[in-house]
């Protein structure tokens, strides 16, 4: 007799389940878009899974006054990236640039581990959006001078 091959594999479902919180920012996310004439931008990409993500940070007086996201990749990267515009909005740079991965994840009520690369590239992003924003800073205090 044969046996169905969905009976004869085992699979275990908690390593690709995601928390409530997770699909409701994939569903709705916030601070999705270009964001035109940004200050700093962050992009990262994963290419083992093909995610690609970009953050766009305005900042006034050392602050994110604005973060946007355009991130093309699966349900994990798309909520990871919503969730970290909210975080990251209205705090300092030096603060933002604290959010680490493990904020990114326990913000979202925990990612399966086969997709915790999605809070890596997420905070990647925000640390690269500063950093880009604070080059540029450079150079133009630089050109004034």
């Amino acid at each position: 007799m044969k046996v169905p091959w969905h009976t004869s594999i085992s699979i275990d479902w908690s390593d690709w389940m995601y928390s409530d919180k997770l699909i409701e920012e994939f569903r709705n996310p916030k601070n999705m878009g270009k964001m035109e004439n940004p200050d700093g931008v962050g992009k990262v990409g994963n290419p083992t899974c093909g995610d690609v993500m970009y953050l766009y940070i305005k900042v006034n007086d050392d602050r994110i006054v604005d973060i946007k996201f355009e991130t093309f990749g699966c349900a994990a990267a798309i909520g990871t990236s919503s969730i970290i515009t909210e975080m990251a909005k209205g705090l300092t740079l030096d603060e933002a640039s604290k959010i680490t991965k493990q904020d990114v994840a326990d913000e979202v009520d925990g990612l399966p581990p086969i997709k915790m690369h999605c809070s890596v590239l997420a905070a990647d992003a925000l640390k690269l959006a500063i950093e880009d924003y604070r080059k540029k800073k450079g150079k133009k205090s630089d050109m004034k001078s």
